[in-house]
């Protein structure tokens, strides 16, 4: 049934703000200029929203969330920039997620069915997925890639410009300086290093045995064999014919602008 939206009569809303059916706001939240919230959005008490930022249908937004700040970064220099954030995301008590920069794309991205738990901090011009989880106190730097279904532990945190392909894990308190090709595991050190693939994950999303043993003869390869960065990748050129999963890690690679995490 179509509703309108009940705002609480102490939440703040700017007159330009465009607010769907069947929203709901919190008591003290503040909704700036240029804000888009859609149907069925529900937004607890004492959020900020700043604008422009654009927020799809069904999410939960919990309080003291403050999302579409302007970027942490010295060269911002007060041009116009977006947040995009899809549907169905949920997004936890004082998570942050800044608007893009005017040299970075201009736009942070937030897909569809994410997990953004407290404390998560998602910096200007990040890029993220469908179906992701954000553990407590995950941060990432400016313009980031993470792929679909990727799992950040809490603690963890990735270095700006840095890409973590679809399906991989990085473990609780690792640091990612280095681009993470598809369903690998990041774990046990500070400074995080590969450790196996994602199996677990992957077997909860319906890989079969044969696509998991496709992945791991790869991960063996390009971490195991000892093989330089080029050998390796010719290995995988090879395998890749026989496995979709591991022409995606192949994809990555050659699309890598980083030194990858070897």
């Amino acid at each position: 049934m179509i509703q309108p939206a009940s705002i609480h009569p102490t939440a703040q809303i700017d007159p330009s703000a465009v607010i769907g059916n069947n929203v709901s706001i919190g008591a003290y939240s503040v909704i700036g200029a240029e804000v888009e919230i859609g149907d069925g959005t529900v937004i607890g008490p004492h959020v900020v929203i700043e604008g422009p930022t654009r927020i799809g249908r069904d999410n939960r937004i919990t309080q003291f969330a403050s999302l579409g700040g302007a970027p942490q970064d010295k060269k911002f220099a007060g041009e116009r920039t977006e947040l995009v954030i899809g549907d169905r995301n949920l997004i936890r008590e004082f998570a942050t997620i800044n608007r893009g920069t005017g040299d970075g794309g201009g736009i942070t991205r937030i897909g569809n069915d994410n997990w953004v738990l407290a404390y998560v901090h998602v910096a200007h011009d990040c890029q993220i997925g469908n179906n992701v989880v954000f553990s407590n106190y995950s941060a990432l730097a400016g313009h980031v890639e993470i792929g679909d279904w990727t799992i950040l532990s809490g603690y963890s945190g990735v270095h700006q410009f840095c890409k973590v392909g679809a399906h991989a894990f990085i473990g609780m308190g690792c640091l990612v300086g280095h681009d993470v090709p598809p369903f690998v595991t990041m774990a046990n050190e500070q400074r995080g290093r590969p450790r196996g693939i994602n199996s677990e994950g992957l077997k909860r999303r319906g890989f079969d045995a044969v696509r998991i043993a496709a992945i791991k003869r790869a991960y063996r390869t390009l971490y195991m064999a000892g093989l330089s960065l080029p050998e390796a990748r010719e290995k995988l050129a090879e395998q890749a014919r026989e496995s979709s999963d591991v022409r995606a890690m192949l994809d990555f690679l050659d699309h890598s602008e980083r030194s990858l995490a070897r």
